[in-house]
């Protein structure tokens, strides 16, 4: 005999509402680490599957000089978002009146992202037309070097000139003759620093159009994936035990790859970074309350960073090409190009808070809200960083790969409803605030708004499947470097979310 949603068992109904919710979110956020098949009553299992397919286009930047930061539009860039799916699996059970055991498996954080096409994120290798774009048409394949070659002897003939004046001004004996000498050698050797930054400005340009031309033809890309298994104690108190403290340990999985193309990227262009899976740990901790008569309950989840020390191989070939530059033996600057070390990285730590309760004896009011610090997150890989030093602008600290500005807060709003003894359906609507605009080019949107739908059917008094989807209107971002440099901007994007769950109820 199949089930009726009373006010009791429209609170499993509610189920149909999380389907495709909390996902696609800002930062790397993925799966909205839900936790409410733990709080459904009796012996509960569920399986979700969720595929994402995001439209992400815009136009890269006209302007490819490495020293300019300001954004001309360019290029058409066509959709850089990867179709991206997941599983989430939940299985709990009550020992007793008082206690309740469970645990939870998602993948919380991911990205899948590749450029393709005619634009400045993809290699095109043609050494001579990335010299002129790079120089706004000043030097070509032909003039670039002999200038390098020119300003460098400069630098080196007015140093030279700078010593000469600076040791016949400490030896003269004329005190006015001696500060006119010091005068002289000085302006000589700021001439020698500015003849040397120029050289070291344009002989970088050269490297930058060799370390493109070396990976012709290949995309930017980039891939994240993780894995969470969570184990849940939870103990009921209160007259009659509508509270419960929950909590537990969190073991999280992660890996990720990382390409950088094109001259958007400028020195860091041919950039690639493999990062082996690690496994940490973290912990969970929460409270909920519960008033069955009225199918309402509300939690509030806290989730633990979780550190991570992490096996890393890097290739940053503009380096090869300064050190085969400088006269380094061929084995040696490859050597200098490509190093395997360990990067510290932590994921966010995060606060959900869910609440739903009966409207009548049909009908249920759902409220979602989510917290992730995404402002406080950076992935820092060791030679990326090392290289970004050399450059006196960014300050001893040096440059992160990937860094956020804002933190993340997302709510949604939804509504289930009975239409028949065996039947439900859901609709929600949702805001995202995302991480900030300007943010990475390898994740250009903000935010987002949404709406969706959904519907459950109970197969027997314990089966259910249940189905629903989501449309995302994606809010507009500019791509920026780390470096400060906007090299896109992507606006009236959108996508969707399907997902399928099926669920088992028993007492």
């Amino acid at each position: 005999m199949r089930t009726t949603f009373h006010l009791k068992t429209l609170s499993i109904a509610i189920a149909t509402l999380s389907i495709a919710s909390m996902t696609n979110a800002a930062g790397l956020d993925r799966s909205g680490q839900d936790v409410t098949a733990f709080l459904q009553d009796g012996t509960y299992a569920e399986t979700v599957y969720t595929y994402i397919d995001a439209d992400v286009t815009g136009y890269d930047s006209a302007d490819d000089n490495p020293n300019n930061n300001a954004y001309v539009k360019g290029n058409k860039v066509g959709d850089v978002a990867e179709d991206y799916d997941f599983f989430r699996y939940g299985v709990k059970t009550d020992i007793n009146d008082t206690f309740s055991v469970g645990i939870l498996y998602d993948e919380p954080f991911g990205a899948a992202a590749e450029y393709k096409g005619d634009n400045n994120f993809v290699s095109m290798g043609d050494i001579n037309n990335s010299i002129i774009q790079m120089t706004d048409g000043d030097y070509n394949g032909a003039t670039l070097k002999p200038t390098v070659d020119f300003l460098a002897k400069s630098a080196r003939d007015a140093a030279a000139e700078a010593q000469r004046l600076g040791q016949l001004a400490a030896t003269a004996t004329d005190p006015q003759v001696a500060q006119q000498l010091a005068q002289q050698a000085q302006a000589q050797q700021q001439a020698a620093l500015e003849f040397k930054a120029n050289a070291t400005k344009l002989g970088t340009v050269g490297a930058i159009a060799q370390a493109e031309a070396g990976n012709a033809g290949e995309n930017t890309n980039v891939e994240v994936r993780s894995n969470n298994l969570t184990a849940i104690l939870g103990a009921k108190f209160g007259p009659n035990k509508e509270f419960q403290i929950y909590g537990g340990p969190v073991a999280q999985r992660i890996e990720a790859k990382v390409k950088l193309r094109g001259l958007a990227y400028g020195p860091a262009t041919g950039y690639t970074s493999n990062i082996n899976h690690d496994q940490d740990y973290g912990w969970i901790a929460g409270m909920s309350y519960s008033k069955p008569e009225i199918a309402l309950k509300a939690a509030l989840t806290y989730r633990s960073e979780i550190d991570h020390s992490m096996n890393i191989a890097e290739t940053y070939p503009l380096l090869e090409q300064l050190a085969l530059a400088e006269g380094a033996p061929a084995a040696a600057a490859k050597a200098a190009a490509n190093r395997t070390s360990k990067m510290e990285i932590s994921t966010p730590k995060s606060v959900n808070f869910d609440f739903q309760t009966g409207i009548n004896p049909t009908t249920l009011a759902t409220a979602k809200v989510r917290w992730v610090p995404w402002g406080d997150f950076a992935i820092t890989p060791p030679l990326y960083n090392e290289v970004s030093k050399r450059n006196p602008a960014y300050g001893p600290g040096g440059l992160d790969l990937v860094e956020y500005s804002d933190d993340q807060w997302q709510v949604e709003l939804g509504l289930a409803k009975r239409i028949a003894p065996a039947l439900a359906v859901s609709g929600t609507v949702g805001w995202d605030s995302g991480s900030g605009d300007p943010t990475t080019s390898l994740g250009p949107i903000d935010g987002y708004y949404s709406v969706g739908l959904g519907a459950k059917y109970n197969v027997t008094e314990n089966w259910a499947v249940s189905a629903g989807g989501k449309y995302l209107w994606f809010g507009d971002a500019k791509g920026q470097l780390p470096t400060g440099k906007l090299v896109g901007d992507f606006q009236d994007n959108d996508g969707y979310i399907l997902g399928a769950k099926i669920s088992y109820q028993g007492k």
